[in-house]
């Protein structure tokens, strides 16, 4: 009826109804954008964003990225949505990196990148939570495994992961299944001479296997074994190699194949 109403008002001759036509004109300019506006509000909520990162993958991922800087849009200084999407961003180019798909240097490197943008973000908005923290050092870990480990140091991004692990193991060291402890542990492995520490990072290490995330973890078992084994000696063969034998028992072919390689380097 409305519509019907509008059509012989916005058509009428009749003086007088210029400012009618002037408020119909505008209401069917706006009409379309006010019946679309709780579609995509639903299309878009922080839940449903949580929902896909959950589900993982690398589409998924994209999609959560994808709602996550939308509703950035609105709210730029939100700390939840910096931190799950400099996340969301790590997540991609960690999957990408496993499954090995095309060009994964170079996604590694763009993922990693935005997520150590929206990491620092979050830190700045609230670094007394050890999310801002840690996300941002794990996107400079992928960063560093698309640009190559020795660009990041000349970038000056050591001493800014550094920071940001040990803050965040200050903060909560449990925070997501002891994070921060394992990727200390990691980070004292991987720098080239004369940075590594292969005793700090033995101790990490071994504080994260007191915790119950070694055994429901792969990273922590091959990345102990890899350690154990350049440290070199039999006893510390023997250890790695009963720790391979319950790491490539994993469902996941990432882990696996690397547990494989290490297993042969202690037969």
């Amino acid at each position: 009826m409305i519509w019907i109403l509008c059509f012989e008002i916005y058509h009428s001759e009749e003086p007088g109804v210029e400012m009618k036509k002037v408020w119909i004109g505008s209401f069917f300019i706006v009409l379309p954008a006010l019946l679309l506006a709780p579609f995509s509000a639903s299309a878009g909520t922080l839940t449903e964003a949580d929902a896909l990162y959950d589900q993982g993958g690398m589409e998924n991922y994209q999609k959560a990225i994808a709602i996550y800087e939308a509703l950035l849009q609105t709210a730029p200084n939100d700390f939840d949505l910096n931190w799950k999407c400099a996340r969301a961003y790590r997540e991609y180019g960690e999957t990408a990196k496993k499954i090995k798909v095309d060009g994964w240097e170079k996604i590694c490197a763009q993922y990693g990148k935005k997520g150590m943008q929206y990491g620092a973000k979050a830190i700045d908005l609230n670094p007394a939570s050890p999310a801002g923290h840690y996300y941002y050092g794990l996107s400079v870990g992928i960063y560093s495994d698309g640009t190559g480990i020795l660009t990041a140091l000349k970038e000056g991004l050591k001493d800014k992961t550094q920071t940001s692990f040990e803050k965040a193991y200050e903060l909560d060291k449990m925070y997501e299944d002891a994070g921060s402890i394992l990727a200390l542990g990691r980070f004292w492995a991987v720098l080239p001479w004369p940075l590594y520490n292969k005793k700090k990072s033995l101790a990490y290490y071994r504080e994260y296997q007191q915790t119950p995330y070694f055994q429901q973890r792969d990273e922590g078992k091959v990345y102990l074994a890899e350690l154990l084994i350049s440290m070199g000696g039999k006893d510390n063969k023997a250890e790695a190699r009963q720790i391979l034998e319950l790491a490539i028992q994993t469902h996941d072919p990432y882990f696996k194949d690397w547990a494989g390689r290490l297993m042969e380097k202690v037969q």
